[in-house]
């Protein structure tokens, strides 16, 4: 049952007592929901935007699932997790195979045999090797002092200065010369003709989007929409076993030891009813710093049924890294030396709270992909039962 914030009241007022407050109906608080329900415990989730789905969240525009939060491709090596979300739905066989463009040049994406053809002309992979290595012994980099090193190092000058640099320093909003080494620790190179993203077995998207595969996880239990915890708690009258928090652990502290750091994004969607294919791709990189946005995501090619119905339009999102400020959405958790010593004050301050468990991404200050999300909440609830 999903409520929108005017039923807090009648919520309070009609069940006193829940085992779990879930903060948060993102993937992280539907699992942990799902599994609390099935063992009979007592949960209701509150979400301070006004849909559940946390980033996952897709909505139907033209009859396209459109990504509102940027592109999210479910990809996994773990079978338990597979089989698990198949249980909620049905994942087509998308595979994501983008591409980047620089300087009106397409280059195929991950860095693989397609990639070093067009950028120099080789066919066989010890001729790539070759050139990638030469590269590298002209730098002469020794122990790399930054991020910019630590690719050239890795990749060469080619690789690096048309299909990383620019996207990166967008990304982090910083010169290259300026991040730390240990942002990029490797940088895989494919030396056969496969562009395939993900090394993963197990790879799609839910048919009908992401919301559908939620709204299952969460059927059975009270959800309540547009309210935050605070303005909630702060509405009384309900009693909590414990509560599982997946927002900023920093904000639940009230930023009493500081701010956690953080990257954002700023989304701009687009119905484009003239054709039904503009851009050929799901995803479309912009590896240039002056092309203000990082990709563009032509959602009607996530989902192969609605690629192929005509006359019903497009839609393109265009993705623009932003700086973070308080209030703002949070994306990327920037784990660097400072951010990551304060984090580990906020788990000793934690550890107060018996009561609260925290999970996800902004609970747990890291970035997840959605198979480790599932791994970690299905570990949470195991504890707890």
């Amino acid at each position: 049952m999903i409520l929108g914030s005017r039923n807090a009241e009648e919520i309070i007022m009609s069940t006193n007592h829940y085992d779990y407050l879930i903060v948060g109906s993102g993937l992280f608080g539907a699992v942990f929901a799902y599994e609390m329900k099935e063992k009979g415990k007592k949960c209701l989730v509150i979400e301070k935007r006004g849909h559940i789905g946390g980033n996952i969240y897709t909505e139907d525009v033209r009859g396209i699932h459109v990504h509102q939060y940027g592109a999210h491709i479910f990809h996994t090596a773990n079978r338990d997790v597979w089989n698990y979300v198949n249980q909620f739905a049905v994942f087509n066989h998308y595979i994501n195979s983008p591409v980047a463009v620089y300087e009106d040049k397409l280059y195929n994406l991950p860095f693989n045999m397609n990639t070093f053809y067009q950028l120099w002309g080789v066919k066989k992979p010890e001729e790539a090797k070759a050139v990638i290595a030469a590269q590298i012994a002209d730098l002469d980099i020794g122990e790399p002092a930054n991020l910019e090193e630590q690719a050239l190092k890795l990749v060469g000058r080619d690789v690096y200065e048309k299909l990383i640099k620019g996207y990166t320093e967008k990304q982090w909003g910083r010169s290259c010369q300026e991040l730390p080494a240990f942002i990029i620790r490797r940088l895989p190179l494919r030396f056969t003709y496969d562009n395939n993203y993900f090394n993963d077995p197990y790879q799609g998207i839910p048919n009908g989007g992401y919301t559908q595969m939620i709204e299952k996880m969460l059927a059975g239990t009270k959800v309540l929409t547009g309210i935050s915890y605070k303005d909630f708690t702060a509405s009384g009258g309900a009693v909590f076993d414990k509560i599982l928090y997946t927002g900023m652990i920093d904000e639940f502290f009230d930023f009493s030891l500081g701010h956690l750091e953080y990257r954002s994004l700023r989304f701009a969607t687009e119905v484009i009813p003239e054709t039904d294919n503009l851009q050929g791709n799901a995803v479309v990189n912009y590896t240039e710093r002056d092309i203000p946005y990082t990709r563009i995501i032509e959602h009607r090619h996530f989902d192969i049924a609605s690629a192929l119905k005509p006359g019903t339009g497009t839609v393109i999102t265009k993705e623009y890294p932003a700086d973070w400020k308080a209030g703002e959405e949070p994306y990327y958790p920037i784990n660097d030396e400072r951010n990551g010593a304060l984090f580990v004050k906020y788990q000793e301050l934690a550890k107060s709270r018996k009561d609260v468990i925290f999970g996800g991404r902004l609970g747990q200050y890291q970035y997840f992909n959605m198979d480790q999300v599932i791994e970690a909440a299905l570990k949470t609830a195991k504890e707890q039962i």
